[in-house]
């Protein structure tokens, strides 16, 4: 296949993967912004509540190997469809448990219902198969820009959906849910219909023969093992410093997230308010995109990834020496803890998928989505105890020392 086919199958790619980033999306932020609430009022607990979160993280990282072994096997599609598959199973399990009031069933769906967020993750990396040299990032960037969409929407659809779910006989909290179903089965049938020809496996067809195998015979054509990713990864020291720089810039992130609405509620902040940094931190993680795109492009992928540590290091210091009613300082600190961490995903993204041979990319690209789930998650947990029994002031620095180092390890290794 000439380049010209190749050039218009890609931007037919791009165009569905957008498609299904955007109604996925719309199905991720409706739930995650009731999952929480619905565990409370079934359980009856605020500390269970926020188990939820949680699960649908745990969801993320589990599936986030099974998502990339079949696109290993079978291609791009396969895997996508396998991840929202999981995720309309998950919201009927969750329709079902609010019906009945079980919080425990509801958790199990939640975690299922994180096959979502490993399919929205697991686009950005097929948006990369057939990027001519050197517009990898770009690509890449227009697909996680197209969350911005879904994440906006979303919330706002969530109690539109409870009133129409309630109007059609459904338990009260379930509509949400079934809106979400609505939306992975959307995006599924997108991924489906649309993702043809598969771009992994057209970039296989095309990809020049390659050399006699230097790894075990234990790696297969189908990607190999979790065993064989972790072996490529450690031959590659590319690939495991933007491996790094991405469970770094993630962890960063959700730690101070994650805490941030408790600093400003004991400031005396209203929800309102702490929607509004909370807003301006998403729109930093998403509008940027495609200009940290087209910079990791530019300037370098290891350029923008230093850049993304310093942006992440100037965030840490405001919000982390920010007085609990000092909402324009956090809100500034958000705003650059949501650029700081595209830069690390982007840049670290594309600098990951151009390391690893094409055979082996979707496993390793679905270990490096499983570390980053599994930082983030800790890095929650971790952030929790550190404001709890110290302050939020000292987990700034914790992260301000963690970014710095990362950071300067990878600025020497431009030297």
């Amino acid at each position: 296949m000439d380049s010209g086919k190749i050039a218009a199958v890609q931007r037919r790619t791009l165009a569905v993967l957008s498609i299904a980033q955007i109604t996925g999306g719309v199905g991720v932020a409706v739930g995650f912004a009731f999952s929480s609430l619905v565990v409370a009022q079934l359980s009856g607990s605020v500390s269970i509540s926020g188990l939820a979160g949680t699960s649908t993280v745990l969801g993320a990282a589990l599936l986030a190997l099974p998502t990339a072994k079949a696109a290993a096997r079978s291609g791009r599609r396969a895997g996508l469809a396998l991840a929202y598959g999981f995720a309309l199973l998950g919201c009927l399990i969750t329709v079902i448990a609010i019906t009945i009031g079980s919080w425990p069933l509801l958790l199990a769906g939640l975690v299922l219902f994180g096959g979502a967020s490993a399919g929205n993750l697991a686009s950005r990396y097929s948006a990369t198969d057939l990027s001519p040299p050197g517009h990898s990032a770009r690509h890449l960037s227009w697909v996680v820009w197209a969350a911005t969409i879904g994440s906006v929407t979303g919330p706002n659809l969530a109690e539109p959906a409870d009133h129409l779910g309630r109007r059609l006989g459904l338990a009260p909290a379930a509509g949400p849910f079934a809106l979400s179903l609505l939306a992975f089965a959307l995006a599924l049938g997108v991924i489906v219909i649309g993702l043809r020809p598969d771009p992994l496996r057209l970039a296989r067809s095309v990809a020049p023969a390659a050399p006699a195998p230097t790894t075990p015979a234990t790696v297969t054509r189908s990607g190999g093992t979790l065993r064989t990713a972790w072996r490529i990864l450690r031959q590659s020291p590319v690939a495991l410093r933007a491996l790094t720089a991405i469970a770094v810039s993630h962890t960063a992130m959700v730690s101070v997230m994650s805490m941030t609405p408790l600093h400003l509620d004991h400031g005396g902040a209203t929800y309102s308010v702490i929607g509004i940094v909370l807003s301006l931190h998403i729109a930093g993680m998403y509008v940027l995109s495609p200009v940290v795109g087209w910079l990791a492009d530019r300037i370098g992928r290891v350029r923008v990834l230093t850049l993304g540590m310093g942006l992440l290091l100037a965030a840490a210091v405001l919000t982390g020496t920010a007085q609990p009613h000092d909402v324009m300082q956090v809100s500034a600190g958000l705003a650059l803890l949501g650029v700081g961490w595209s830069c690390g995903l982007i840049s670290g993204s594309a600098m990951l998928s151009e390391a690893v041979p094409l055979e082996h990319r979707p496993t390793v690209q679905g270990l490096s989505d499983l570390l980053m789930n599994v930082c983030g998650a800790t890095g929650t947990v971790v952030a929790g105890v550190i404001v709890g029994a110290l302050s939020y002031g000292v987990l700034g620095a914790v992260v301000a020392v963690m970014v710095t180092i990362t950071g300067a390890r990878l600025a020497l290794s431009r030297a």
